[in-house]
């Protein structure tokens, strides 16, 4: 009504009196009239998009953005294919099969003492110890010689009493705190047997070991073939004079080697220079190394 009212009091100045000022209002009058309409667009547009609930990002300062965005129709979902099912499907069974590989792993690498004992009756047989004939094969399973040091060493740590021979509670124990329950498993643990040799303070326990587990259970001493043997063994490699100090030992009086000689030996092989430069008379070294450094002495000057 107000706008109708101001068209005709504009139109009837306008036939009474034609001036300038008059022009002026009715062109301020159409544009509040053309601001009007356009504000009324905007206002019906913005209900209908509140309407449809795609007003989320417009807010009451951007009805002209309202007005010129476009709403994105929902995106459809792709139907899956048979490719897809069997894609997944293969999926689910690799991640089945990874985790039983893994479970199944885990128990052979755990250490079963069933198995270790159904291990050692394999070389036992009916008894409760694996004698000469059982050790054979062990050896032979295992691809180490008897003769092979590895072998005292894997004795040392089974607490093994008598040379050839390993008891049911030794090997239990032993294999256990060896984790070894297979022959498979022993084999892989032979280099770190051999490394236990690298340790000075391991091998000095060895050596004094190997007096005990080689000598006659009812003599305090150990017969002269078997030390020059187990001396082979243990020093044969690592120091140079053992060559002399075997043919020492060979065209001696002596029989047998007491547990202070043979700790003695071990000593002399460490402390003393080859050329034996450094070896003290008065020392409290026993007989046998004061008669083999004269007797490397004499041979030399001959």
């Amino acid at each position: 009504m107000l706008g109708m009212w101001l068209v005709l009091s504009i139109r009837h100045g306008l036939s009474a009196d034609p001036n300038p000022e008059a022009s002026s209002a009715v062109s301020a009058y159409f544009q509040l009239n053309s601001h009007l309409s356009t504000l009324a667009s905007i206002h019906k547009i913005y209900h209908t998009l509140h309407r449809l609930n795609l007003t989320e990002d417009v807010g009451p300062d951007s009805h002209s953005t309202a007005c010129c965005s476009r709403p994105m129709p929902p995106r459809k979902k792709r139907r899956p294919t048979t490719g897809d099912d069997l894609s997944a499907k293969k999926s689910r069974q690799d991640s089945v099969f990874r985790k039983h590989e893994s479970s199944r792993i885990q128990e052979e690498e755990a250490f079963s003492s069933k198995r270790c004992l159904e291990w050692f009756y394999e070389y036992a047989g009916c008894d409760d110890v694996v004698g000469p004939e059982g050790m054979e094969k062990f050896c032979e399973d295992i691809g180490v010689e008897p003769e092979n040091v590895v072998m005292l060493v894997l004795a040392w740590k089974l607490d093994a009493q008598s040379m050839g021979y390993f008891t049911l509670q030794e090997w239990l124990k032993g294999m256990g705190s060896l984790q070894c329950d297979s022959t498979e498993k022993l084999r892989r643990s032979l280099d770190y047997l051999r490394s236990v040799l690298n340790d000075p303070t391991n091998f000095k326990l060895i050596y004094r070991y190997a007096f005990d587990f080689a000598r006659e259970k009812d003599q305090r001493s150990l017969d002269l073939n078997t030390a020059k043997c187990m001396l082979g063994l243990l020093l044969g490699k690592t120091w140079p004079l053992f060559p002399v100090f075997n043919q020492f030992l060979e065209q001696s009086k002596y029989k047998v080697i007491n547990k202070d000689q043979w700790c003695n030996v071990l000593e002399f092989s460490r402390t003393i220079n080859l050329d034996l430069s450094n070896y003290d008379e008065d020392g409290a070294w026993p007989v046998l190394l004061d008669e083999f450094v004269e007797w490397y002495k004499d041979r030399d000057m001959s």
